[in-house]
């Protein structure tokens, strides 16, 4: 395919006339008369002194620092001068709190300069954490060919990292690979699509889309929330039959978190996890707005096949990591039938991602607000419910087991289900009652039956509750949200 240059990304993303370099001379470095050669052939062949480009510009009018290789410079390689001018560029940005966007094209470590080369990526690695540890975005685009040692740091660093189309990416080069066990690398491995698919980066767009994302990921990362909503008139809530609660929730048409980001949220970019069917993915994340209200969101993609497994727990704790090296709050969709009970889940260690994702998000210092959406069963749906506020709809529920499962225990049949989900209190009223859930958003009377509607009026009341937890000082909002779940269950805590 053909390269996309360093150029080409400065003019697609940037206003049109604001790009300022930051590029001073390259730095001199020892070098042989053969290497020497090489390089002056690369600058009289691209005009240019090193294989990347640094500077400034603006998307829709807001200052952003940029990064971009240029492959036709000695393919892109990254040594001691590159990589001084790359990592001055990230201190810059940093000191002066600008987001980062960075577009790798490499064949990876200078191999004319060796081992000293290759020790390279540890700085430039450590100014891109330093730059998002300063709670400031780092945004990657990746173009064809990218891979070694640049793939392996600075690409693959990003809160969001996107690739063009049919971009080689990888590791090791697969001129490398054959050269060394004597077979080609498989084909369709390392292409953007496939590590798309599975969950390696969040993306593959061309570049006349990159400008628009870039523009909405900011926006939803930068840009101070709007105006409170105006608070909803509480509506009674109707005495349903849990066991109604649970096959409303089951109902193949019913609204799911990506409904709910369609119709009830702005600035949608959607990131890894996000429902492929190539690895089955059940996470779905994403950057949105619920009425202005910036925020991360992570949600269970519904399913009566949707299982939960331990990548998908490790694609939530993704969403909480960035939630908090953002600084945005996190709101957290369940809607699960529940764990993967297989061999693969167990070694792949399912008991200590819910483990994980209980331990993470009960102590997350951004705003956290949880929705029941749907179905609630078993670890998956509790490792996402400590949230500061908790939201349900009304037939939403939370349960240890399905109900099934719990009659199976009990009952040694299934056939007690509805029995079972009355006795264990996991409808929504009874969630209230215990001090579980914090409000209820009606449903009139199904969400399948008037999914906008359903999805708008959710989407008010997460706006709300956000621009409320914002309000409250940080400690202030921790403190009362562990002694919450400290509390529930002992006498005097149920309303």
């Amino acid at each position: 395919m053909s390269r996309t240059g360093a150029d080409d990304v400065r003019d697609a993303v940037l206003d049109r006339g604001s790009f300022l370099s930051w590029d001073a001379a390259a730095l001199t470095v020892p070098v042989s008369d053969s290497y020497a050669a090489e390089l002056a052939a690369a600058r009289a062949a691209t005009g240019r002194d090193e294989a990347v480009l640094t500077g400034e510009g603006r998307i829709n009018g807001r200052r952003v620092a940029v990064i971009a290789s240029d492959f036709d410079f000695l393919a892109g390689s990254i040594g001691v001068a590159a990589a001084e001018r790359i990592t001055a560029a990230i201190q810059r940005a940093t000191a002066e709190r600008l987001p980062l966007l960075a577009s790798p094209s490499s064949g990876g470590t200078r191999m004319q300069e060796g081992t000293v080369a290759f020790l390279q990526m540890v700085k430039i690695a450590a100014a891109v954490e330093l730059h998002k540890r300063a709670h400031l975005p780092y945004l990657v685009y990746l173009r064809h060919p990218t891979t070694g040692g640049v793939f392996a740091s600075w690409g693959s660093l990003g809160h969001i990292t996107l690739s063009e189309p049919g971009a080689l990416l990888g590791f090791l080069g697969p001129r490398v690979y054959e050269q060394l066990y004597g077979a080609p690398f498989p084909p369709g491995v390392q292409t953007a699509e496939n590590l798309q698919a599975y969950g390696v980066i969040d993306g593959v767009i061309p570049l006349k889309w990159l400008r628009r994302t870039c523009a909405r990921a900011l926006k939803v990362m930068l840009d101070e929330p709007g105006p409170a909503p105006a608070k909803p008139a509480p509506e009674p809530i109707p005495d349903v039959p849990a066991w109604d609660s649970v096959c409303a929730s089951r109902r193949p048409d019913r609204p799911g978190v990506g409904f709910l980001l369609r119709h009830g949220a702005t600035e949608r970019v959607f990131l890894a996890g996000t429902g492929s069917a190539d690895r089955g993915a059940t996470i779905l994340l994403a950057l949105a707005r619920f009425g202005g209200q910036p925020t991360v969101v992570l949600g269970q993609l519904r399913g009566a096949d949707q299982l939960t497994d331990p990548a998908a727990l490790r694609d939530a704790r993704r969403g909480m990591a960035l939630a908090a090296g953002l600084r945005l709050p996190l709101v957290l969709v369940i809607d699960t039938p529940g764990p993967a009970l297989s061999v693969e889940a167990e070694q792949g260690g399912l008991a200590a991602q819910i483990a994980a994702c209980l331990a993470e998000l009960v102590t997350l210092e951004v705003p956290t607000v949880s929705v029941l959406l749907g179905q609630g069963s078993g670890g998956p749906a509790l490792a996402m419910v400590p949230a500061d506020r908790v939201l349900a709809a009304l037939h939403g529920w939370l349960a240890p087991l399905p109900p099934e499962g719990a009659s199976a225990i009990v009952f040694r049949d299934t056939e007690h289900a509805p029995e079972l989900s009355a006795a264990q209190g996991i409808r929504s009223a009874d969630l209230q009652a215990h001090g579980i859930v914090d409000v209820i958003v009606g449903e009139h009377p199904d969400a399948a039956e008037e999914p906008i509607d359903f999805a708008k009026r959710m989407s008010r009341i997460i706006a709300g509750e956000l621009s409320a937890l914002r309000a409250v000082p940080v400690e202030e909002r921790m403190a009362a949200r562990l002694e919450r779940y400290r509390r529930i269950g002992l006498p005097g805590t149920a309303t």
